[in-house]
């Protein structure tokens, strides 16, 4: 159904609840907050499916804290949240719009001190919220009594069933009364949920956001696409290209947190680690530093990031892909918040294309691919028109990379026929030298040697001349060869 915008007194919200609202800046309610605060004001029990960044802390919140008693000194409300962060921050939200009520609001999550929280519950809180471990922990040790619960909400309840929650979840359950109201909002709906509703919700009514409009039309997503073992120098470009004043970065698995918080700060970023299992000290401390600045990047897995609440967060960086379309629309809810800009970019392998084209069917969003070239994130089209006509330092117009590399494969190829052509051609040439430096050193020795030597042979005996004289001739001539001159003389006379 398409969300037909109302007022916060049309929904039956309190004028000094609405006066706290306006001063955050809370002109109207959002679409899941005007379908859910009316249901659950009317007492009945809901099954509620929406991303997060839409409102739902409000939406289950204000109509809760309406419902209390101020006046009374046991506990009429009980938040369960699977992480001692998102407990925290609904905490603060109670705290606020609780105030102009008289609502007095209690946490109880792991990692605090259990002395100290036992303190504080005998100042009478009328709404607790916690983690169900240390609920569970104070129901048992009989510090805390909730039979006089009206109404109990779950927070990411498919969170909650799929960290092994259920049993401790159920023992809070059974120690409240029977007429309790019962509200689960989640961003996914695994069968657990269904189980659940079976089971402790009296004929819910379900709500769920349509599917296109489950990540914000104000965000923007692309994805990059970088081989395994280059991630790291991509994530590096991004960050860089982009200069976010705060980013957060996804992973799937725990185990590489470590390694690329290493990897990022040997980069120069200021990066941190927010894991599932911190205590609450810890998780505090890096949230503060991630928030007013001191640490620009925060790495985490899904089920850290459950419930972060970064104000103004600018980019989401999934350095691995959700696993499914429910976690990329939880993952993305973490910018864009209540009508904000934001960008969520993904890198991804050439392998895990699919996955994107999965997530654009099923979520109905523009998710394009992106290459990063000179400080600009460029389509495919665009790419290829800023390196057709761009110069080069020669002025000459620069080819596309495809052209290139063509081009690049053509000369190598000719160098190659060339250079064969060469080798093949090289005995011919050296022939026609040889011929030609042979011919030209009998025509200087035709000038200038006597005609004995050239018409010697190569053994140094000399020609034969053709038989034209008379035998009787050459005999005579063959006799004086070598004689004293008198002999020769006497010879010539004798013949003449």
């Amino acid at each position: 159904m398409s969300h037909i915008k109302v007022s916060w007194n049309e929904i039956g919200i309190k004028d000094a609840v609405i006066k706290k609202l306006e001063q955050a800046g809370i002109a109207e309610p959002t679409e899941v907050q005007a379908e859910t605060i009316p249901i659950l004001l009317g007492g009945s029990d809901v099954s509620a499916r929406s991303q997060t960044g839409t409102g739902k802390t409000l939406a289950y919140l204000l109509p809760l804290l309406q419902k209390l008693n101020a006046y009374s000194n046991e506990v009429q409300g009980v938040i369960l949240a699977p992480t001692q962060e998102l407990a925290m921050q609904i905490v603060r939200v109670a705290e606020t719009y609780g105030e102009p009520l008289g609502i007095r609001v209690q946490q109880l999550i792991g990692g605090a001190a259990m002395k100290r929280q036992i303190e504080k519950l005998k100042l009478k809180p009328q709404l607790v919220i916690g983690t169900p471990g240390r609920i569970h922990e104070l129901l048992k040790l009989r510090k805390l009594r909730l039979q006089d619960v009206k109404a109990v909400v779950i927070d990411e309840a498919d969170q909650v069933f799929n960290l092994g929650s259920t049993k401790e979840v159920e023992t809070i359950l059974f120690a409240m009364g029977r007429t309790r109201q019962i509200a689960f909002f989640s961003a996914t709906y695994p069968d657990e949920m269904i189980r659940f509703e079976g089971r402790w919700m009296n004929n819910p009514t379900r709500i769920q956001i349509t599917p296109e409009h489950r990540v914000s039309e104000t965000i923007t997503n692309y994805f990059v696409v970088s081989d395994r073992r280059d991630k790291t120098d991509t994530a590096r470009k991004l960050v860089r290209l982009l200069n976010p004043s705060s980013a957060l970065l996804f992973l799937n698995d725990t185990d590489n947190i470590a390694n690329w918080e290493a990897k990022l700060s040997y980069e120069g970023f200021t990066v941190e680690a927010l894991y599932g299992d911190a205590d609450k000290q810890r998780r505090a401390a890096t949230l503060a530093r991630f928030r007013d600045g001191r640490c620009q990047l925060l790495l985490a897995t899904d089920v850290a990031a459950r419930g972060i609440d970064i104000e103004g967060l600018p980019l989401v960086l999934q350095l691995d892909p959700a696993a499914d379309a429910d976690h990329y629309v939880h993952r993305a809810g973490r910018t864009g918040r209540m009508g904000r800009t934001g960008t969520v970019i993904t890198i991804i392998t050439p392998q895990e294309r699919f996955i994107m084209e999965k997530f654009r069917k099923q979520l109905g969003i523009a998710l394009e691919e992106r290459t990063m070239f000179k400080g600009k994130l460029l389509t495919d089209e665009q790419l290829s028109e800023a390196t057709r006509h761009k110069p080069d330092r020669t002025g000459k117009p620069a080819v596309r990379k495809n052209e290139a590399e063509a081009e690049r494969r053509t000369v190598g190829e000719d160098s190659r026929r060339g250079k064969v052509a060469r080798i093949s051609e090289a005995p011919a040439r050296s022939e026609r030298a040889l011929d030609n430096r042979g011919a030209a050193s009998s025509e200087r020795r035709s000038d200038l040697e006597p005609e004995a030597m050239r018409n010697a042979k190569p053994g140094g005996q000399a020609k034969q001349k053709p038989a034209s004289q008379p035998k009787a001739a050459r005999k005579s001539e063959g006799k004086n060869k070598g004689a004293p001159k008198w002999l020769k003389a006497k010879r010539e006379e004798n013949k003449s």
